[in-house]
């Protein structure tokens, strides 16, 4: 077995904040910015529309570290005191930000969580989920890319979706079941 090398993806890091806590959370908040200001100039590079409730949708993933449902979603970005959003314009907005790899879809969560670093629909992506905080790290390397299109090539399959989801506890909540 093969460690995986980390690439120009690897978003590993120490997950204890100097001020405490889970570093799933300050590190998240910290590429929102970043995050969606690449949203912005994608789009206007492919010459399609980053319309506001896609907007709100992506500020709302960025602003939770944890996998956000489509319903809860719509609770978030519904004007205060106002009518609620459709779920299936919430649906419509997250499909345009998954296919222009600015959200990933978590199947196990049937949730979504947002993706400063683009990876396109068909890069493979390792999601590490905290079954204790919740928290969520991305991870994208060579090594993992080359065993995925092995394994399929060996069995003449066309991925169109390549997600791994690995669930334990991160090592702050490691940490602190220790304590």
């Amino acid at each position: 077995m093969t460690k995986m090398q980390p690439d120009a993806h690897d978003h590993s890091h120490e997950h204890v904040h100097a001020e405490g806590g889970c570093r799933h959370a300050h590190d998240h908040a910290g590429q929102a910015e970043a995050g969606l200001a690449r949203a912005e100039a994608v789009c206007r590079e492919r010459g399609l529309r980053l319309t506001p409730i896609r907007r709100k949708t992506l500020e709302a993933l960025y602003a939770d570290h944890r996998p956000v449902g489509a319903y809860d979603l719509a609770d978030r970005i519904s004007p205060p005191g106002g009518r609620r959003l459709a779920p299936i314009s919430i649906y419509r907005a997250l499909d345009f930000l998954v296919e222009q790899g600015f959200v990933h879809r978590l199947s196990s969560r049937n949730a979504f969580i947002a993706c400063p670093h683009g990876h396109g629909a068909d890069e493979a992506v390792a999601f590490l989920i905290c079954e204790v905080c919740g928290g969520v790290d991305e991870d994208a390397s060579p090594a993992m890319r080359g065993a995925i299109r092995g394994m399929a090539q060996a069995r003449q399959f066309k991925p169109s979706y390549q997600v791994v989801e690995i669930v334990g506890r991160c090592e702050h909540c490691r940490h602190a079941d220790a304590a």
